[in-house]
């Protein structure tokens, strides 16, 4: 089946949050909401700049991401998604916490074409969410997934995050059970592995880092327990019920075009991959004057761009051509074979980084990447 949108996945960054979590090194600010009204007529701008005058249709999939895109107002995603427009069947998904969710804010969400919530839940243990440094505590996520079932979103992920101090396999594996007992349940589900980011709080606070052997542990864990439940693998970090992946960050890893607004958000199109301006007040400058906010552009190359599509397709259950892996004998336990294809195990999955240096792009066709990439993952 041909998957591949003919238009761009767009993503909108919204940098604005409650507090800033002790591990995150995004763009992101606690101190700047004052500047949400001036940020949003940016983006408006930003999307007139990079798409209105490019694309005579909507996007295939719309992302709203952050920082914590559920702290704006609601009328200001709606706005956005107005002067958007959504063309029929895409998926638009909005990136919400607990502590900053409101059943009225997910009515407006609903009426303007949001149908699909990403919600950053994290755990389901106090200790946990502390030593993240997390707003929320275990209490206000029900309330979230009951006003999800009111408003009528089917279609809801939850992000995780394992390895944090003080975590057990017995608490994650409390946290990983009490999430697929949600009613109504989550369709799709993240879990990420804590990592420690050079300056910030969790950073400094060697006392806090994770244990990558605790970690490996707990990744097999939730596997596991999410195969148990009718979850299928589908990349590294993501599961989810049959045919609920996300297609957006589907488009990603297929080396799909997409359009990012907003300070640091990221485009790809034509085989040239742009950034924009980190700092809020010089992205909101940038574009009062009339001024593309791009920060950088990297142009990809042919051979680079078959490199990235296999590493990018090892960490899928699409996997890569069997040949395009060397010293097989080696690594027997990480990959399994099927019809020419090589997926990893979840021991492999752990090990992804090292198997993609086994990768050799020499012995596969850009054609054949192409042909991998516009198959659906289910």
């Amino acid at each position: 089946m041909d998957y591949l949108p003919e238009t761009p996945g767009l993503y909108v960054h919204i940098p604005f949050c409650v507090s800033r979590c002790d591990y995150c090194a995004f763009a992101a600010w606690d101190d700047a909401l004052d500047m949400a009204d001036a940020y949003l007529d940016a983006i408006i701008a930003e999307l007139r700049l990079k798409w209105s005058a490019d694309y005579a249709e909507s996007p295939s999939s719309i992302f709203f991401g952050g920082g914590t895109p559920s702290v704006i107002p609601a009328r200001q995603v709606a706005k956005i998604l107005e002067s958007v427009g959504i063309r029929p069947g895409a998926e638009v998904t909005i990136e919400c916490n607990p502590e900053s969710t409101t059943l009225e804010k997910l009515k407006i969400y609903k009426d303007a074409g949001v149908n699909r919530v990403s919600l950053g839940l994290q755990s389901f243990s106090t200790g946990v969410l502390n030593s993240l440094g997390r707003s929320h505590n275990p209490a206000d996520i029900y309330p979230v997934i009951e006003a999800l079932g009111e408003v009528g979103f089917e279609n809801y992920s939850v992000d995780l995050i394992y390895g944090a101090a003080g975590e057990t396999q017995s608490v994650l594996e409390d946290t990983v059970k009490k999430v697929l007992a949600l009613s109504p349940a989550p369709t799709h589900i993240s879990a990420y592995a804590l990592a420690v980011e050079p300056g910030t709080p969790l950073g400094r606070d060697k006392l806090r880092h994770p244990d990558e052997d605790y970690q490996a542990g707990a990744y097999i864990l939730i596997d596991s327990l999410l195969a148990d439940a009718g979850m299928e693998w589908y990349e590294i970090s993501n599961w989810s019920m049959p045919g609920f992946y996300s297609r957006h960050n589907w488009n990603y890893w297929m080396q799909g075009e997409y359009v990012g607004l907003g300070c640091s958000a990221h485009s790809h199109r034509n085989s040239i991959r742009s950034w924009n301006i980190f700092n809020l007040r010089r992205y909101i400058d940038s574009l009062s004057e009339g001024a593309d906010p791009m920060a950088g552009l990297e142009e990809i190359a042919p051979e680079q761009k078959i490199t990235e599509g296999l590493e990018l397709l090892l960490r899928t259950n699409r996997g890569v051509p069997s040949d395009a892996i060397s010293d097989k004998e080696q690594i027997g336990l990480l990959y399994q074979e099927s019809y020419g294809l090589a997926t990893l195990t979840p021991t492999g999955r752990l090990l992804a980084n090292q198997v993609s240096l086994r990768l050799d792009p020499g012995k596969v066709t850009f054609d054949q990447i192409k042909e991998l990439q516009t198959m659906t993952p289910d």
